[in-house]
């Protein structure tokens, strides 16, 4: 039952090697497609522009419009390297999800449950 006491030391480190394995696989899409999305530009256009505006644009609206633009003919390339920007973007929120889902069905740890909702909520809040 959750007494608020920190983590035990045993799902403590699994609850690390999680957030680093999310961390890690987060950095390294977004580098796989940034790079992917680079080398398609530069094969189709023969430069490495990407010339497009993010003023005005939140999170989310970014993502969706990235991978609208990925499935229709034409800029791939900056389709790809948008879709890693958003990757590497919404990498926190995946971990911050994680640790609430850690917290509230591994530990069972009510308070931090909580405490890190309210992070995941301002999160989810700035997406928009």
């Amino acid at each position: 039952m959750g007494t608020g006491s920190p983590p035990t030391d045993s799902r403590s480190a699994r609850m690390e090697v999680l957030i680093g394995d999310i961390l890690l696989a987060g950095v390294l899409i977004s580098a796989f497609l940034i790079i992917a999305g680079l080398l398609w530009d530069w094969q189709t256009t023969g430069n490495l522009d990407l010339n497009y505006r993010l003023s005005g644009t939140n999170l989310l609206a970014f993502v969706v419009a990235a991978a609208g633009q990925f499935l229709s003919p034409g800029e791939r390339g900056q389709a790809l390297v948008s879709l890693g920007v958003g990757v590497l973007l919404l990498t926190p929120f995946a971990r911050v999800l994680a640790s609430v889902l850690f917290f509230a069905f591994g530990e069972r740890n009510w308070k931090y449950t909580v405490f890190t909702a309210m992070v995941l909520a301002i999160l989810t809040y700035s997406l928009f």
